[in-house]
């Protein structure tokens, strides 16, 4: 790819900005394994891989189904004086569902799992006909953009932290055991370390408009 000195910018069309600094760049055909970095910054823009589609299909799965185990599994356990007490991420939000806290717990399950679990949702029915060789849903271009949208707040690793962070506060007071919810929290950070691998939003866009889904260069430009 290369500046586009002598290009219409009007039109808006064929042309990719640097998600760093925005410069914008001719887009062009790149081969499976090829990466073109921008001219003005070195980032990344493009880093198209054979195969990627699959890949990303098999860990949006991976990522729904850790999910499911986050919430009904326990989460952990807390022991004192021999007496302990388990619960899952669903316990804590039946058991604060009718008070003041309701909102909050919602926001909260919300936030750590309903927004993965939607972005994998979203990825899955954008890629699942372009893996196939097949044209793409009617809304795919909606679709992966939201999920674009939502990339930034899906992060298990945060909730992950915080809840180290906050048991080591109450160590001292009582034994503490993380159950196969943490774990499946811990897990999911190193899927979302290997789906940013994988993705490469330049070329999901090529082919959402190459099997023929309506799509305009504003689009293209904001979600490289």
């Amino acid at each position: 790819m290369k500046r586009p000195d002598n290009f219409d910018l009007s039109t808006g069309e064929g042309l990719v900005a640097c998600p760093r600094c925005d410069a914008l760049h001719i887009e062009e055909e790149l081969a499976d394994g090829e990466t073109v970095r921008c001219i003005r910054c070195g980032g990344v823009l493009a880093r198209p891989q054979a195969g990627a589609f699959t890949q990303i299909i098999a860990l949006a799965i991976t990522t729904m189904v850790l999910m499911f185990g986050a919430i009904f599994f326990p989460f952990l356990e807390i022991s004192r004086m021999g007496l302990g007490h388990g619960t899952s991420l669903f316990g804590v939000a039946m058991a604060f569902s009718d008070g003041p806290l309701a909102p909050l717990t919602i926001a909260l399950l919300a936030t750590i799992v309903g927004l993965p679990a939607l972005r994998s949702a979203l990825l899955l029915y954008t890629l699942l006909p372009l893996a196939r060789g097949k044209p793409a849903y009617s809304h795919a271009v909606q679709a992966f953009r939201l999920s674009e949208q939502l990339k930034p707040w899906s992060m298990a690793e945060i909730f992950v932290i915080g809840t180290a962070v906050a048991m080591v506060k109450v160590a001292g007071l009582a034994t503490i055991s993380f159950g196969p919810a943490f774990w499946a929290f811990c897990a999911l950070i190193f899927v979302n370390i290997a789906n940013r691998s994988f993705m490469c939003s330049t070329t999901i866009w090529d082919a959402i408009e190459d099997s023929g889904a309506a799509t305009d260069g504003r689009e293209q430009v904001e979600a490289a």
